[in-house]
């Protein structure tokens, strides 16, 4: 019996629900949201038409309710005009919610979750990378298909998707090394300049870069060479912090590293051939879903491999203490390097994603607010934790798109909601819990 259940009386609200999701595998998840997806996209539009709403709603409802709000916050200081009887799409937007994905999810996961645990038990036999790639797709699809409704939601998903690769690149050195580095939004810079440069001057012609070098149908198989370019120049410009930074100890990571954000942000402003404060457009529309998903699968696969090896072990041990982690031979300076260099890798081919995605790139994208973005969605989601990392994108991301309606507002509610987190769970909320491959696409063990 979990500790959570000896909290909790045995006839309480939590204890059931524990006791009715506890066999669920994640198989069992992934077919009941395929089964809110599909049945949304058959049922979603007459639904919202029944129940008044004036159009279906593009994130799970929540959206619309944060509209409502801020046009009530709105006619409450500024006295804008406000159509109070739109005050009853709240409830309905709710019920939009449970009928299309609470109650379907609930019921669906728990009546597969047999066949899911025996499927997954089955799927135990073979090669786990073929278990993996089994419940990938199967998640892909959920995606696909929810994105498809909405040109709004494909957008999101493909933002959400990079912002947990970004994540996770910094959670390797702010929560793995213990060390806090301000240089992330640079290295996406570079990446994303690195890749548009790859991508728009050779196969694209531009009033910034010139004439296509190349002309050939099949230039976007050349992607994965443009990104891992990108990803490579971030990493030299990782060195420019780490050769000075890591001979010394203390906060000199933190202000070099916001020194050299400064300076890349100054220099891509400056440098004309790259278009100056305009930045470069035109890139290709090749960061397509699929193009992100396995970029983004691939990045966790490596990430987590590279944090669980004698590496990441390593990288512990130098966070615990750097003195004692030398005592027992490890190098410690080669190890932050390897670290810094693999953090900012990752971080600039997140950066070639996004300069693909929204095709439009310039230095003022880069700034202290994407720097402050995140690191709440590290500190948010938890420090030394992929799952953590993961959470932490996803929830700021949606958090931050729920509450757009609110404008400044948004930027209020946020920040006191991360001084909770802060007050109440100081490493975050899922902080130092180890991804088990295994564990999470295997069959649920029930007591």
């Amino acid at each position: 019996m979990d500790q959570l259940d000896n909290l909790e009386p045995r006839g309480g609200v939590f204890h059931r629900l524990g006791q009715y999701f506890r066999p669920i595998p994640l198989l069992g998840y992934l077919i009941g949201f395929l089964v809110c997806v599909l049945w949304e996209m058959w049922i979603g539009e007459q639904l919202s038409a029944l129940l008044g709403l004036p159009k279906m709603p593009v994130l799970f409802g929540i959206l619309t309710i944060f509209k409502i709000i801020a046009g009530v916050v709105n006619f409450l200081i500024k006295g804008d005009a406000f159509v109070w009887a739109s005050l009853v799409q709240i409830p309905t937007a709710l019920i939009y919610l449970c009928l299309i994905y609470l109650l379907p999810l609930g019921l669906v996961s728990r009546a597969v979750s047999r066949p899911a645990n025996i499927l997954a038990r089955y799927l135990q036999g073979f090669p786990l990378i073929i278990t993996a790639l089994i419940q990938l797709a199967l998640m892909y699809a959920i995606l696909h298909f929810w994105s498809e409704m909405s040109d709004y939601r494909l957008i999101t998903l493909k933002l959400m998707l990079i912002a947990v690769l970004f994540t996770l690149s910094l959670n390797i050195i702010n929560g793995y090394m213990g060390e806090f580095s301000c240089s992330h939004p640079g290295f996406m810079a570079i990446g994303a300049y690195m890749t548009s440069l790859f991508t728009v001057g050779l196969f694209t012609s531009d009033k910034v870069l010139g004439e296509a070098v190349f002309s050939f149908g099949a230039a976007y198989l050349s992607f994965p060479l443009a990104l891992l370019f990108g990803g490579i120049m971030a990493s030299l410009g990782a060195l420019i912090i780490a050769i000075p930074s890591f001979k010394t100890r203390g906060d000199y990571l933190a202000i070099i590293s916001l020194a050299f954000l400064f300076i890349i942000k100054s220099l891509f402003e400056n440098v004309q051939a790259l278009g100056g404060s305009r930045g470069i457009a035109g890139q290709p529309d090749w960061a397509t879903l699929p193009v992100i998903f396995i970029t983004v699968a691939f990045g966790i696969w490596t990430i987590n491999n590279f944090v669980t090896s004698t590496m990441g072990k390593a990288l512990n041990a130098v966070r615990d203490d750097e003195t004692a982690a030398e005592a027992m031979t490890v190098n410690t300076r080669k190890t932050k390097m390897a670290a810094f260099l693999f953090g900012a890798f990752w971080a600039g081919v997140a950066g070639g994603l996004l300069a693909h995605v929204l095709r439009y790139i310039n230095p003022a994208m880069f700034s202290v607010q994407k720097l402050a973005e995140v690191l709440a969605m590290v500190y948010f989601g938890g420090l030394n934790s992929v799952y953590g990392s993961i959470v932490g994108a996803v929830s700021i991301s949606l958090l931050g798109e729920a509450l757009r309606p609110l404008e400044i507002l948004k930027w209020i509610v946020i920040p006191l909601l991360l001084i909770l987190v802060m007050i109440y769970r100081p490493t975050g909320l899922i902080a130092f819990k180890e991804f088990d491959v295994r564990q999470v696409f295997g069959p649920k063990e029930v007591d």
